[in-house]
């Protein structure tokens, strides 16, 4: 690995944390139209405005036990598995690119595809705020690093948003109701942004069966705790999609 690639590589780690606690302020805020409303960070519960100290990915939340050092609430410790999350991504995919170059970028899809998922499955919707801008920086990146690919990568975004969005309509005239959301369909395009055309049936295919995986062990779950028939429910397939998305980026 070159140097370039070593200090590529070693940033992006050290910096999947705090793009880890980011992706948990997002997550939270973002559905709820309050991102740039909170100000500082405070405490949830007794609303103490939080230092450098306290603001420290993973170690934070580890040193003070997973509670606030000012009142000794109980830190959600979903955002603990966020920034966990964040940094395994990081790892693993400097692992899979020991020269580097690609790394912070991957890391970059791979993120944003983290924060499109936990919002799915918390508000069942894939916001335009993460999608549209996700699809942009795909065709920029192909611009900057494979222009003569450009083309074929704009025509696969079209296409996956074309292809999932005729199969929602198909679908709620057949049987009327949406078995796809808009944002799926705008997620799949972002997706053809970022992969070449021929992964991207690929990538649904590996959404299907990981929304399959999903489906199977939410009933198992929900059969345990006396849950109601699956049938009802909505489930999202955001998630399953970002995971046939960054299969398939991480493959080619």
């Amino acid at each position: 690995m070159t140097v370039q690639g070593n200090i590529l590589v070693a940033g992006t780690i050290l910096a999947a944390p705090f793009i880890g606690s980011f992706i948990g302020t997002l997550v939270e805020d973002l559905p709820r139209g309050r991102l740039f409303a909170r100000g500082r960070s405070r405490c949830d519960a007794c609303a103490a405005t939080l230092g450098p100290g306290d603001l420290v990915p993973l170690a934070s939340f580890l040193l003070r036990r997973g509670r606030c050092a000012h009142c000794g609430a109980a830190i959600p410790r979903r955002l603990l598995l966020i920034e966990l999350a964040a940094l395994l991504l990081a790892i693993g995919i400097a692992a899979l690119d020991p020269a580097g170059p690609r790394v912070p970028l991957d890391f970059a899809f791979a993120a944003t595809l983290l924060a499109v998922a936990l919002i799915d499955l918390d508000c069942l919707r894939l916001p335009d705020a993460l999608t549209l801008p996700l699809l942009l920086a795909g065709l920029l990146a192909t611009a900057l690093r494979q222009p003569a690919a450009l083309g074929a990568h704009a025509a696969g975004a079209a296409l996956g948003y074309l292809g999932f969005t005729g199969l929602r309509l198909l679908w709620r005239l057949l049987r009327g109701i949406d078995a796809l959301g808009a944002g799926d369909a705008k997620l799949l395009a972002a997706g053809g942004a970022w992969l070449p055309p021929a992964a991207l049936p690929w990538a649904v295919v590996i959404a299907g069966l990981a929304g399959l995986a999903g489906v199977a062990l939410w009933a198992v779950l929900r059969a345990e705790a006396g849950g109601g028939r699956l049938m009802r429910q909505r489930l999202p397939f955001g998630p399953a999609l970002a995971v046939g998305l960054l299969a398939m980026r991480l493959a080619t």
